[in-house]
């Protein structure tokens, strides 16, 4: 396959790191920004429970289906054309989301913020790949996965910040409004610092590809999202078989497409797929955990969106010493870093389970169990993203990041939705023994998966090697 020259290493890479992980971090913030806004968002616009968890579920329903193709897009018209583009959509629809007055019209305009997310966000791997080399891939690409896993619980802390401030009797509103100066400026940043490409002119968009797959996620993250909220309705279960046809009859598309949407080239790569499932879990256990506790000192424990967004800075914290600092262990050892890592991080669902279980409030063991999960993730989701596309050629950068995002919100939609779903179904009628009581079950399966995850994580790669696809 003939490639277009990758744009010429720039002298102002720090800014276009800048730049575009600011528009990541902004993207993967939204996903959970509103999630402590719900009881004002209910009390202002009249919302229903299914209409708040379309609130939520829109935008990432939008960016979920719509990734791979964002990455394929990028391919074609060119990365940071594409990303500009993803931005302005992004901002435009934060905007409008702010201003809306009603549930549908939020419902709407959440959606259209997904797809813009989804056109930027697999933009930021290419440009990174295209603007660094060396050690400095390796650290920007570092940093990449810090702002991944550390922006969903950002997003809880900002969004408490916003909610509880009520500027001007605002309420919900700036939660969303304030993405658009922030947005403007990268708009103005981008086209004064990003590399240009002009993409690839002998690459197509694979539509029977893209149909099937978009149908695919789209039959799985619809159920997952509203079927808990519904009662599992029988469409649900008819919607997640559908996916697993469909996906299916995407790989028989797949192997028959003269430019696929994700080259069957991508699954030989030593360590990709390993890494890949080990992520998955990991993601799985992370945004169902991010649900269940901020739903668990909400509504069990009766704490304020800016107390609930705070409570878990010290997470937070630990998660981003780890991620930024792992690079300092010597390479020999980062196989076992992680998998020690991810052990650590199912030892802290423990404790955080131990400390809640009978009601008690957040304490020194509660916060003690949150700085291992933290401490614990940052060691193994930062390595793992590296490790995963490590061996990607920049000419498959913006598949592999296609993939690897889709593979990480999808993962977080399903722990949301498995583990929300079990939280909700013990606690009963959320008093403060209860929901810690149902927390504290959540915690040790949530402990459990990111064993499985630690386990994956030091499957030897030369297995993979062998396998034909």
């Amino acid at each position: 396959m003939t490639l277009t020259a990758p744009a010429p290493r720039v002298k102002g890479n720090g800014a276009v790191l800048a730049v575009v992980l600011t528009g990541q971090f902004m993207a993967i913030l939204d996903v959970t920004v509103v999630n402590v806004a719900l009881s004002t968002l209910r009390a202002d616009l009249g919302a229903s429970g299914a209409g708040l968890q379309l609130i939520v579920g829109g935008y990432t329903i939008a960016y979920a289906v719509l990734l791979v193709t964002g990455a394929r897009l990028g391919d074609l018209a060119g990365h940071r054309r594409m990303f500009m583009t993803g931005l302005g959509l992004f901002t435009a629809s934060s905007l409008a989301c702010g201003l809306a007055t009603s549930t549908g019209m939020l419902i709407g305009f959440r959606l259209a913020q997904g797809a813009g997310a989804a056109l930027m966000v697999p933009q930021v791997l290419s440009l990174i790949q295209r603007s660094f080399d060396g050690g400095g891939r390796a650290r920007a690409l570092s940093i990449y996965a810090t702002v991944i896993a550390g922006g969903a619980v950002a997003g809880q802390i900002a969004g408490g910040l916003l909610v509880e401030a009520d500027i001007a009797g605002s309420g919900w509103r700036p939660a969303f409004l304030i993405n658009v100066p922030v947005g403007v400026a990268l708009l103005v940043a981008s086209a004064r610092w990003l590399p240009g490409d002009r993409g690839e002119a002998n690459r197509r968009l694979d539509r029977p590809g893209l149909v099937t797959l978009a149908g695919a996620v789209l039959a799985f993250v619809v159920p997952l999202v509203l079927g808990r909220e519904l009662g599992w309705p029988l469409w649900c279960w008819l919607g997640l078989g559908a996916s697993a046809a469909l996906v299916a009859v995407f790989v028989s598309v797949e192997n028959r497409a003269v430019s696929p949407l994700i080259p069957v080239r991508l699954l030989r790569i030593p360590g990709l797929l390993t890494a890949t499932g080990a992520i998955a879990a990991m993601m799985v256990a992370y945004g169902g955990f991010l649900f269940v506790s901020a739903l668990h000192v909400q509504r069990g424990l009766g704490f304020g969106p800016l107390r609930a967004g705070l409570t878990f800075v010290p997470g937070a914290v630990a998660f981003a010493i780890a991620s930024l600092n792992w690079r300092r262990v010597p390479p020999h050892r980062h196989r076992a870093m992680v998998a020690v890592g991810l052990g650590v991080a199912a030892a802290g669902f423990v404790v955080l389970a131990v400390s809640l279980r009978d009601g008690a409030t957040t304490g020194a063991a509660f916060f003690c169990g949150l700085v291992l999960f933290g401490f614990g993730m940052g060691s193994g989701f930062s390595p793992l993203m590296a490790r995963a596309l490590a061996g990607v050629p920049v000419a498959d950068a913006a598949d592999a990041s296609g993939m690897l995002a889709t593979v990480v919100q999808l993962a977080q939609v399903v722990g949301v939705a498995v583990f929300g779903a079990l939280q909700l179904s013990l606690a009963g009628a959320f008093t403060a023994a209860e929901s810690g009581h149902a927390f504290a079950i959540t915690a040790v399966v949530l402990a459990t998966l990111m064993a499985i995850s630690s386990v994956l994580s030091v499957t030897p790669t030369q297995r993979l090697e062998r396998i034909e696809v």
